[in-house]
């Protein structure tokens, strides 16, 4: 394998080339994102722990990896930011380590770089973990009616997403620091989970960026409900961050996020230019 890492901001940038790699991603470790780099060949790869939070969701994919031969570990939300693999391979230390990757001498508190030496050796996965099934639908507020778009991950944003109430699985951070990558198109609503929020508050930096855009965001706590899940975080996420948009519309600290989206889509939307 190449001593080279492939860096990754979210690891569904991976591609052809990705095959064979090892990788550092900015993205969480949670189900998703490993079935992603399981699906597309990477040989070994390092996440963020996102706060590993509620159900241990934000290293559950990077534990699974080892199911299938693949050496994974996670980095410290607090020690780089989520969605920069630039500076977990300058900040980053090792939180979490899968059995596969122990068995390489990898160990909590270990900075990333020498972790990295240490994946060189990594052997060839085994197998492959499955797609994750309907990682995209749909769903109603039994009060209101309102149409709620569940994507367990902001990269299955799409064109029928625009003026819809968007609930993602995905982190809060700017994907390498860049406003433009905060959501691919103009929904009334978004919502991500906080990742423990993190170094450099990273973890909720899309909220005002998509206020700029006009568009009412929240962040839930990373320990209310599971990161990658958007059901999960419709049905038990509390609400921790919220832009200024989001303020205008009735959102609040605390609430919980149901609560919320009920007053929300029965309500005349507020902008804040």
């Amino acid at each position: 394998m190449s001593k080279n890492p492939l860096l990754l901001d979210s690891i569904t940038d991976a591609n052809v080339e990705s095959v064979g790699r090892l990788v550092v991603s900015g993205s969480h470790g949670g189900i998703y994102p490993a079935a992603v780099a399981s699906q597309r060949g990477i040989r070994a790869v390092l996440f963020n722990d996102a706060g590993i939070g509620f159900e241990g969701a934000g290293v559950s994919g990077v534990l699974k990896l080892a199911n299938v031969g693949m050496a994974a570990a996670a980095m410290d939300c607090h020690s780089c930011r989520i969605g920069s693999a630039t500076d977990a391979i300058e900040r980053g230390r090792i939180s979490v380590v899968n059995a596969l990757a122990k068995t390489l001498g990898i160990a909590e508190g270990m900075n990333v770089t020498e972790a990295l030496d240490r994946l060189t050796d990594s052997p060839t996965p085994t197998g492959k973990l499955p797609l994750v099934a309907e990682a995209r639908s749909n769903t109603t507020l039994p009060s209101s009616g309102a149409v709620i778009h569940l994507l367990d991950s902001a990269s299955l944003v799409m064109s029928d997403d625009v003026g819809a109430i968007v609930i993602t699985g995905s982190h809060g951070g700017l994907i390498g620091g860049d406003p433009a990558r905060a959501l691919k198109v103009a929904a009334r609503i978004a919502v991500f989970n906080d990742a423990g929020v993190g170094v450099d508050d990273v973890g909720i930096t899309r909220l005002p960026a998509l206020g700029r855009r006009g568009i009412a965001a929240v962040t839930v706590d990373c320990g209310t409900a599971r990161i990658g899940d958007a059901a999960s975080t419709l049905e038990s996420g509390v609400i921790s961050h919220l832009n200024q948009t989001a303020e205008a519309n009735g959102a609040q600290k605390g609430s919980t996020l149901r609560s919320w989206l009920e007053i929300f889509s029965d309500a005349r939307p507020t902008s804040i230019l």
